[in-house]
């Protein structure tokens, strides 16, 4: 009996390896008769985020945080204001508070960006612990450098912070923005579980309220949000998962095409490199505009790499130095 049992394990494991086996050949028989054409080519598209080539969009990651301070008004306002350059997109990121309003913040604490742990006592401070106007008192300028290296407002306290430089609500950005201009939106979430889902419903509804549900593609990198928006919100864009991003790689690799509507989102957010995967390839970005996914790439800041990604056809870059992106992209 005991031969026997280990003869059947030896046949489970040698049969496993087997499968291996042929799907490495099926692959790399695949990889060798691809049509390997790495060239942009024009897809007929109806996703508003896919630009033509040689237009790769502008986007204001953090709303510019390597020359403004992050998220804050004052950020927005020195992009609307500039006479250097000009932003297409704006990226930033919301946080939930006890109060239930959507604020513009990137970490899961104020700690890095403002003086929370100085005015609060301690440290960790999250924003779902307190309410939109306790956070006021706050300063979201104190840890900003200039290109000197410089910190000129920190130290802000009081009636001293300009209202640019305290916390910024959602709807009270949205309203600014497009009193301004007539710009589309990367907007990501940034909590999870309940609250995030609380979060895609306020976002939902204030959007929908703005009729600007076509402007703005969500983002984030929590399962229970992104199935909460497939089932609740599926008028609302979105991008990619890391799951969703990979399978595209893999099948762009492979040149598996899918059918109208297999895939649910309308953009791969992604990096130019995920450990060993090489994210840009005009074949990555060919295969997207072909099932009607943008693709646009964050964050970049070195001259180089935006240059390579308007070669390949990017829809837009997302950058803390949108000057300087904007000199590269536009010029």
């Amino acid at each position: 009996m005991k031969k026997t049992a280990k003869k059947r394990t030896g046949l489970k494991i040698f049969t496993g390896i087997c499968g291996i086996i042929v799907i490495l050949v099926c692959s790399l028989i695949l990889l060798m008769t691809h049509d390997w054409d790495e060239s942009y080519k024009d897809y007929n598209t109806n996703n508003s985020n896919i630009t033509e080539y040689g237009t790769t969009l502008v986007s204001a990651h953090r709303s510019g945080g390597g020359i403004f301070p992050e998220n804050t008004m004052m950020a927005f306002e020195g992009c609307i204001n500039s006479d250097t350059f000009k932003t297409d997109i704006f990226e930033f990121d919301l946080h939930i508070t006890a109060d239930d309003e959507l604020i513009i913040l990137h970490d899961n604490t104020l700690d890095r960006t403002t003086d929370a742990v100085e005015y609060f006592g301690k440290e960790d401070i999250r924003p779902e612990e307190y309410t939109y106007e306790e956070l006021r008192a706050l300063n979201f300028g104190e840890s900003f450098k200039n290109e000197n290296g410089e910190k000129p407002y920190s130290g802000l306290r009081g009636d001293d912070i300009p209202d640019s430089l305290r916390v910024s609500k959602l709807s009270d950005v949205l309203e600014y923005l497009e009193s301004n201009g007539d710009f589309d939106y990367i907007i990501e979430i940034k909590n999870g579980g309940e609250l995030g889902e609380k979060a895609a419903d306020i976002l939902y509804g204030t959007l929908k309220k703005m009729k600007m549900l076509e402007d703005v593609v969500v983002g984030t990198f929590n399962q229970n949000v992104t199935t909460y928006l497939d089932e609740k919100y599926p008028d609302m864009p979105r991008s990619a998962s890391i799951l969703e991003v990979v399978k595209v790689y893999f099948n762009s690799l492979l040149g598996i095409d899918k059918e109208e509507g297999a895939y649910k989102f309308s953009a791969l957010q992604i990096p130019v490199g995920a450990s060993i995967l090489d994210l840009a390839t005009a074949r990555l970005v060919n295969y997207a505009h072909r099932h009607n996914i943008a693709v646009q790439y964050w964050t970049i800041n070195d001259t180089e790499t935006m240059e390579l990604l308007k070669s390949i056809g990017a829809d837009c870059i997302m950058s803390d130095i949108p000057d300087v992106a904007y000199d590269i992209l536009h010029a």
